[in-house]
């Protein structure tokens, strides 16, 4: 009985081939599994490199995006401007036509043809309502505070009937286009 049992003791220790496989391929695996290790913390250590670079990247990326994303707002803000102040040389020369229009309408009290004063006043009218039409408008002056950003002040003058620093006089109008001044008004300011 003795050695029934060591014989079966025997069995369950002797390994067969195909157990012995698996035997051997876990020892691999067990190998492998070391030589895994070493790659793995090798590749740690080159990860950082590498996700450094990733962030170097990404940052080089962001501010590529943003540097893109300030040309658009810059083009689109100077093409705006474009559009906007297009006109602004046209609209000069034709101030300096209104002026002499306007100086000529001072002296139509001298016109004794009623038909011509009636036809300068609508031409008149059809030249501000051109200049309005464009968005140019007059800067208010006479009776005004003082302001260098709208006014060109040549001279001051002691006046009883504005207080100091108004404007008493307008040599000149000044006018904006689209707010922006494309002419200041020639005034003279009280002391």
């Amino acid at each position: 009985m003795k050695n029934k049992e060591m014989e079966k003791d025997l069995e369950k220790d002797q390994v067969t081939p195909e157990q012995e496989a698996p035997a051997e391929e876990n020892a691999e695996a067990e190998g492998a599994g070391a030589a895994d290790a070493e790659e793995v913390a090798e590749e740690k250590k080159e990860e950082p490199a590498a996700t450094q670079e990733d962030e170097d990247m990404k940052t080089k990326y962001l501010r590529l995006a943003a540097d893109f994303q300030n040309f658009k707002r810059r083009t689109e803000k100077e093409k705006s401007d474009i559009y906007a102040y297009a006109n602004e040389k046209m609209a000069l020369d034709l101030l300096d036509v209104i002026d002499n229009f306007e100086r000529a309408l001072v002296h139509q009290t001298d016109c004794k043809d009623e038909k011509m004063k009636e036809g300068m006043d609508l031409i008149f009218k059809q030249l501000q309502g051109v200049l309005e039409k464009n968005k140019i408008t007059e800067i208010p002056a006479l009776g005004e505070d003082f302001d260098p950003n709208v006014h060109n002040a040549v001279m001051t003058q002691a006046s009883e009937e504005f207080e100091s620093g108004k404007v008493s006089t307008v040599f000149q109008k000044g006018y904006k286009l689209n707010n922006k001044v494309i002419r200041p008004a020639m005034v003279i300011v009280a002391e």
